[in-house]
Parts: C-alpha cells; sequence; structure tokens
C-alpha cells in the first residue's frame, strides 16, 4: 500500500490489526446482518451495464461483487480499502469471472485516474476519513463530470438499537467507552445532515440528497439469540467495551445482553431496528 493521508494512520493501523481481522473473520455473518442495507444502496446507486465504478471502504468484497453483476461484463468496480485482512478475503471470495480488482489504499490519496467513474458508492466506507473534505475533494477528481454518488452511512446512535441495545446491557457492567467527538472518525461520524451536506458541498458534489431510511436488521442470521450475542462480543462496540475484563464480568454481561435482546426474538431471528441514511449527489 502507497501511503496513506497521516491524519487516517489511526484507521489504517486499527484496520490491518486484530481489529481488521475480527472483521474479515465475522464477514460471512455480518454481509448476511447488512443485506437489507447494500439491496438499498444498490437500488438508489442504480449502477448500470458497462458502468465503472468505485466503491470506497469496500472491506471484504460484498458491495463491489454486488455492483459488478450489474455492471457486467463490459463495466468495472475498482473496491478500494486500508484494510489488508479485508481486501485478502475479497480477493479469496471473488466470484470467478465478475470484471472488479481491489486496492489497498487510502481513498483520500489514492492516484485514481482523473475523470474515468461513473459511479462512486460505500456501504458503511466513507465515515472514518480524518479529513472528509479532502478525501471526497479526490474522489470526485476521479469522477466523470456526469458521474454520481450513492452511499450508506448510519444515523444517531439513538436512531439505532442495532448497536446500542447490546451495548447498554454491557454498559451495566464496564466503563464506557471514551466519547467520541461529533466530527471524530467513527460509524455515526456522518450522523449529521448538516455536516454531510457541507462536506460534499465544499468537495466540490451537487444535488445532495440525504433519503433516511429505518430498516429491521437479523443480528442473528436467523440462528437464534446465542448467535446474536456471539456476533456482538465479535465486532462492534459491545466486544470493545468487553475486551480485557474478567470472566465473571463478561458472563454478568452477555447475561444482560440475553435479557436486552430478548424482546426483539422472532422465531430464529433477533430483529433490531437500525436508521441510516442513503446519501446521493451529483459530481
Amino acid at each position: 500500500m502507497n501511503a496513506g493521508h497521516p491524519q487516517n494512520a489511526d484507521q489504517i493501523a486499527y484496520w490491518n490489526g486484530p481489529g481488521g481481522q475480527r472483521w474479515a473473520t465475522r464477514q460471512a455473518a455480518q454481509d448476511i446482518v447488512l443485506q437489507p442495507v447494500l439491496d438499498l444502496l444498490i437500488d438508489r446507486a442504480a449502477p448500470k451495464a458497462g458502468e465503472r465504478v468505485v466503491d470506497v471502504g469496500c472491506g471484504s468484497g460484498a458491495s463491489s461483487f454486488a455492483l459488478a453483476a450489474k455492471v457486467a461484463p463490459a463495466g468495472h468496480v475498482l473496491g478500494v480499502d486500508v484494510s489488508e485482512p479485508m481486501l485478502t478475503r475479497a480477493r479469496q471470495s471473488a466470484p470467478q469471472g465478475l470484471p472488479v480488482e481491489f486496492a489497498l489504499a487510502d481513498a483520500t490519496v489514492y492516484p485514481f485516474v482523473g475523470e474515468s467513474f461513473d459511479l462512486l458508492a460505500s456501504r458503511f466506507g466513507v465515515m472514518f476519513f480524518a479529513d472528509p473534505v479532502v478525501s471526497f475533494a479526490n474522489l470526485r477528481k476521479a469522477m466523470k463530470p456526469t458521474g454520481r454518488l450513492a452511499f450508506a452511512c448510519w444515523q444517531e446512535p439513538r436512531e439505532n438499537p442495532f448497536f446500542m441495545t447490546p451495548l447498554a446491557a454491557v454498559y451495566k457492567h464496564v466503563p464506557k467507552l471514551p466519547p467520541l467527538g461529533p466530527e471524530d472518525p467513527g460509524p455515526f461520524a456522518f450522523a449529521s445532515e448538516a455536516r454531510v451536506k457541507r462536506i460534499l458541498g465544499e468537495a466540490g458534489f451537487s444535488g445532495i440528497a440525504m433519503e433516511p431510511c429505518r430498516l429491521e436488521l437479523d443480528v442473528a442470521t436467523g440462528r437464534g439469540i446465542d448467535a446474536a450475542i456471539q456476533g456482538a462480543l465479535e465486532i462492534g462496540p459491545a466486544s470493545r467495551a468487553l475486551e480485557g475484563h474478567a470472566d465473571d464480568v463478561r458472563a454478568a454481561a452477555i447475561a444482560s445482553m440475553r435479557e436486552a435482546l430478548a424482546p426483539f426474538v422472532k422465531g430464529d431471528a433477533v430483529l433490531l431496528p437500525g436508521a441510516i441514511w442513503i446519501v446521493t449527489a451529483r459530481a
């Protein structure tokens, strides 16, 4: 990987360390959980046969594969991510014959070919930039003058029991994680409509629209409450809050999580409400 933007060093370190490895390991289940988000994004992004697409923060590739299936055979998708563990998984699992390639790179500074993409897309991959105006300005230069943008990002934490229900249960037993500022990189960095519109406007985009979407996400992937709890222990804020705590504390937190998730159980699913923005704009 070429050197990333210096301000993104913490994120690059995280996604290439044990954190990124855990996400790569958990990817198959996480793709099932987030499939409703990807379906919405693909619908709103409307990739067409023959188009060239850049997928920012593509992770282990599910979004890139879905986009590539729409633009095939003559189109092309470039998936960009800073995480070597996740891109390794993407390359291993890429379906044969899809027009997709991956670059281990920081999109803030990557030397894209100018005016070469019809569509900039992302499923939860753009909230981790330290200086998002600089990042989006670099991406916009890579887009054709007729190009368009479509990405998914999370709304406020309080709108997202998907994150907060397991975390609130864990917080009964362990100290809270250090709070992130509203402009710090992280899952909720793009929760503010005003902030997103300002960033994209300053980066040169126009026609910016933000559609609020509510979803129910099956954190159990159809495998019951134990699978939901296991998922919360593997990745996400509840797992981070529990890191390094003794077994008895973990056991008490797991019992609280089970109690908190019980109202959301429907058969073998555990359906937690989530709220996202689908952001669209023109280059």
